[in-house]
Parts: structure tokens; sequence; C-alpha cells
């Protein structure tokens, strides 16, 4: 991994998790929560902006400490561009300590609109992915699950599936884009069970059944239909392009979800799991093959990447566990089921194990990337 490649990821972290930050900031704004920093980076700050009694003024090195001592006026927020460039956050007045009694606090606020705020991060990490894919979609297309081959003998040659074919359904299953085919398989792998495959051929549909075939790889006993698939891309119009950008950040949630529940019941190893290093290395090496073929292919190809990253963090933090905006919904959803709030010492502490959780298994996550780099 080179140093480039390091600063490259820590880029596309950054913009993913400041977005998720301002869906936050935006939302507190708008139900007139008061936010009492907005800062991109973590650590010492660098350089901050805010409005004092003498105007808006530029901050240069300046610790919590001095802002104790030396307030902006009113309400107005501070912003910060601080030390590590990796990711944000919006810190709002009253968020950790529910004593204060300052109505622009976010305890004073309705539940409702606590959860909206809450929800607005995950939420807006889904609008950044779909952003993306209008760029790379309404760039190069979308890419259909059209058959390119068909062996000859194989039980799809003799269910009657033809090159050309567009694959619309699978046991159905509902399929739009090629990968979808591969996901398909990895969460529902073949077996000597015959599968129903429905596809459009010129504009006709047909339905299929065929019975994979056992066969051998890498010593491995597995069941194939015989197809290959994955044409080029197909450019569409306006609408197609709304469209299947919506169904491309949709298919990602959806595969993260699915994921994750291989993971719970133990159906994915470790080997498959990927960490922060795990997806720099993912990065470099897009970088590296898809440089041969110009900047722009390089921006596509980290741009798709990114539309998973931010996909996939957003369903992450709606995972209902303590220290991630899931948790938080929880203890609001509770909150408004029970008509109070939970007490905050016991919030705090179901907070501060679930942070430590996280902890250990980023740290988990971490040492499982490092150890494959080496083998």
């Amino acid at each position: 991994m080179s140093f480039g490649n390091i600063c490259l990821a820590l880029l596309v972290f950054s913009v993913i998790i400041i977005f998720h930050e301002f869906g936050h900031f935006i939302v507190a704004k708008y139900n007139k929560i008061g936010v009492i920093e907005f800062s991109l980076g973590m650590g010492p700050r660098l350089i901050s902006w805010g409005k004092t009694e003498n105007g808006y003024k530029v901050f240069l090195f300046k610790s919590s400490a001095y802002f104790d001592e030396h307030p902006l006026e009113g309400n107005h927020t501070l912003y910060s561009w601080k030390l590590l460039p990796f990711g944000g956050s919006c810190m709002m007045l009253g968020e950790e300590d529910t004593s204060v009694e300052d109505e622009r606090a976010f305890g004073k606020k309705s539940v409702y609109a606590r959860m909206a705020v809450i929800f607005a991060g995950p939420f807006f990490n889904f609008v950044l992915a779909f952003l993306f894919a209008i760029i790379v979609i309404g760039t190069i297309g979308y890419d259909p699950a059209k058959v390119t081959e068909v062996t000859a003998g194989s039980s799809a040659a003799e269910a009657g599936l033809q090159s050309g074919d567009v694959i619309t359904s699978i046991n159905d299953t509902k399929i739009v884009v090629n990968r979808e085919v591969s996901y398909y398989t990895v969460f529902h792998p073949f077996s000597s069970e015959p599968v129903t495959m429905t596809v459009n051929r010129q504009g006709q549909e047909k339905v299929l059944t065929m019975t994979p075939k056992e066969t051998t790889v890498n010593g491995k006993k597995v069941y194939r239909c015989g197809f290959a698939y994955g044409a080029p891309r197909e450019k569409v119009g306006v609408l197609g392009t709304l469209r299947y950008s919506a169904y491309e950040v949709k298919f990602w949630i959806s595969t993260t979800i699915q994921s994750l529940g291989q993971m719970i019941t133990g159906k994915v190893s470790k080997d498959d799991i990927s960490g922060p290093v795990g997806i720099v290395q993912t990065m470099g090496q897009t970088v590296n093959e898809s440089s041969k073929e110009g900047a722009g292919t390089v921006v596509i190809n980290l741009l798709i990447i990114s539309i998973l990253l931010s996909a996939n963090l957003g369903v992450m933090n709606l995972i209902p566990v303590p220290a991630l905006d899931g948790g938080r919904l929880l203890f609001l959803i509770i909150e408004w089921i029970r008509r109070k709030p939970l007490p905050q010492k016991f919030e705090s502490y179901v907070n501060a194990g679930g942070f430590m959780l996280l902890m250990a298994l980023m740290v988990f996550i971490m040492a499982n990337d490092v150890t494959k780099l080496f083998r």
C-alpha cells in the first residue's frame, strides 16, 4: 500500500463521513437545535471560523478551552478543520447532557425531531450513494444481466438459454443488473435442485428450467449451469439513469443486509471480511489497474467503490447497537413507547459498553486485514 493510496482512501472516507455528519447538521438546524461545532477531520483544530461580537473571525490552532473562555456570539456554530484528515463531527447542544435547560438543546426537542436528526446521518449516506450512482450511470450506463455465452451440452443449453438473453429473475428473485446473478449464487449456491430462470429474449419473456451439473473447481465440488454473462454497459436516458441509480443504491443496501445475515449465521469466514486496511488495498488495486485506461476510468471506478461504502455506512449505522445511530434511534423509540426517556446514567453506561464492543470489533477486523497482507 503506497502513501498515495492511503491518502486517497482517507479522502473517500472523509467525504462519506462528512456527508453523514452534514445530514445530522442540516436537520438539527431545521429543527432549531443548537449546533456547537461542525468539524472536518479529527484531533486538534487547525483553523476555525465563527461569528464573534466583532463579526466573523478566523481562529488558528485554538483549543476547546479557548472557546469556553471566549464563546461565539449568540447561537452561532463554530466551523473547524482539524489535524487528522479523517471523518468529521456535528456537536449539538445538550446532546449528551440532558440537564441543559436551553430551549435549543437536543434533549428539549420532541422525540420526533430527535429521531429525524439521528436518522438524517444514515439517510444522507444513501443520498450520497444515489448522487454518485447518477454520475456513474449517466457517464457509462448500467450493466444488464445479459448472457454472453452458453456452454454446449450444459444444462443451460439443454434448457434453451441463448446468448443475448437478458436474465430477469432466478428462482423468483428479481434480477436487474449482472452483479445480482453473482451475488445470488453467493447467497444461494446452486445445488442439484432445478433452477427456474426467467429471461427476456428480444422483448419476449421465456421461463426456463435447468438442473445444475456437478463439476470440480480447485478440488472442490460445485454445481454449474454452464453460461456466462456480463455484456458491456448500456446507456439510458435521464429517467433511466435515475431509475437505475436508485436501484444501484437499493442493491448495495440489500447486499449489505444479506452479508450481515451471513456473518451472524456463520456462513461467512473471517477471511471474507475486510476493514479499513482491506478497503485501502482494494482501492489501490483499482487505481493501479484502471490507471492504464486514463484518469476518467480511475474516477469512475472510485465512485463505484464509494457507492458501496456510502450505502454500507448508512446500513451499518442503522444497526440497533449502542453508540451507533441505530442504537440511539432504538432508545428514542423506547422513549416514545414509555412516554418518558430512559435514565441518562443507564443510557450512558450502555453506550459506553457498545462503544467498547465496537472498538474491540474494529481492532479484530484491522488485525485480520493486516494478517491477510502477509499471507
